[in-house]
């Protein structure tokens, strides 16, 4: 299967190619600035060692992305996802958690709207 094109690096001046956002000389300091400036720093007591435990716990028990699965793909899981987030009231139980593929996981923030600064809203019908 064809890959996209490189682009280049995101960071300002950086004029290496990569596949993501940023070359992997900038990748973990953009991580870092993320972490300490843009982040919610609720996030950080809600996402601790305990939960890097169940989280691990849990992709070893469902290592495919349970959404791809349902259409009949078997994709690698690479992210544990609350079905209920934290913020409005779900947890850790396994029957809150969900292992999905990264895409998948983009595509159910992008739907709620909850992630990334320059959220879109669905357009609403006027009939």
């Amino acid at each position: 299967m064809p890959r996209k094109p490189k682009r280049p690096c995101s960071y300002p001046g950086c004029p290496r190619l990569t596949d993501g956002r940023f070359c992997e000389k900038h990748r973990k300091s953009e991580n870092q600035r993320y972490e300490k400036y843009d982040r919610d720093p609720a996030a950080k007591r809600k996402y601790g060692r305990a939960w890097k435990r169940i989280r691990d716990r849990y992709m070893n028990a469902h290592p495919l992305c349970e959404r791809c699965q349902q259409e009949g793909r078997l994709i690698k899981a690479e992210q544990v996802h609350h079905i209920k987030p934290l913020a409005e009231g779900g947890d850790h139980s396994e029957a809150n958690l969900m292992s999905l593929c990264h895409s998948c996981h983009s595509k159910i923030h992008a739907e709620r709207g909850d992630r990334w600064h320059g959220k879109s809203h669905p357009v609403e019908d006027s009939f």
